[in-house]
């Protein structure tokens, strides 16, 4: 019978090195202290059989995120699945915005528009409980995400599926937020680090990168409190064309916002 040990060194040969330990550890339900104390310690049949697929798998660029079914974001837990965008350290710049305008209200309502795993609304309900969150997603499976990693991460979050502000008639909010997809259409990234295995209607609206971004900010005043705010996630050279989309739509203070890396990350506005 194959040991922890042997296993690990099996999928070293393949894949990267912290890939090959996460993937044994879920498979075998093991922890890294285990495998440095008990590398002689069998691994069972089907928990191999398992951890075997995986490693083939990951060696053909599958995203670990995927395989294991979860991915961690601000220190919580997220289900992800291949409907829904892998969480990225990067969306953090949006939540802290969106929480430093949220926290100067004494009930704040708000809307993540395009969701995906719910990572942005989770996190602002957990982390500012006295707002009303509502979320949409466009995909019924990304809905079908979200909902659940609310329900484990005990978020009390409204979801609709629907295209963009359709589902929300008659509703206005206080703030909207939207990581929505933002990559042009035959943009080399997308080939790249995995992507091609995320939904690709997540990444990209197969125009220039701002059709989504024109759509929400066009639409976004009908939604809106007075002085409420909208903030946007977007590519790196998005910033200039955001901001006069925002203030061509009534916006006022238009702002872009670099992520840790000093990359522009979010631009957003207030009527």
């Amino acid at each position: 019978m194959t040991t922890l040990g042997e296993a690990l060194a099996f999928a070293r040969a393949k894949i990267d090195r912290l890939d090959a330990r996460l993937l044994l550890e879920h498979a075998t339900g093991c922890t890294h202290a285990d495998l440095l104390a008990r590398p002689e310690t069998p691994v069972i049949g089907p928990a191999y059989e398992q951890f075997a697929e995986w490693v083939v798998r990951r060696a053909a660029g599958q995203p670990l995120a995927y395989l294991v079914g979860e991915a961690e974001f601000r220190g919580r837990v997220f289900q992800v699945s291949p409907a829904v965008l892998i969480p990225r350290p990067e969306t953090e710049v949006l939540i802290e915005l969106a929480l430093d305008r949220m926290r100067a209200l004494a009930a704040p309502k708000v809307v993540d528009l395009g969701t995906g795993s719910g990572i942005v609304a989770v996190s602002l309900a957990l982390e500012c409980p006295q707002a009303s969150i509502a979320t949409v997603d466009l995909s019924q499976e990304a809905i079908a995400v979200a909902r659940n990693n609310a329900g484990r991460l005990g978020a009390k979050v409204d979801s609709f599926q629907g295209d963009w502000f359709v589902p929300l008639a008659g509703q206005r909010f206080d703030l909207v937020v939207s990581n929505p997809p933002y990559v042009a259409a035959g943009d080399p990234h997308l080939a790249l680090n995995g992507l091609p295995h995320e939904p690709q209607m997540a990444l990209t609206d197969g125009a220039d990168g701002l059709d989504c971004i024109r759509r929400i900010v066009a639409d976004a005043p009908l939604h809106l409190n007075s002085g409420g705010w909208l903030l946007v996630e977007h590519g790196y050279d998005q910033g200039e064309a955001c901001r006069n989309l925002l203030t061509a739509a009534g916006f006022k203070s238009a702002s872009t916002f670099p992520d840790l890396a000093g990359i522009d990350r979010v631009s957003g506005a207030h009527l």
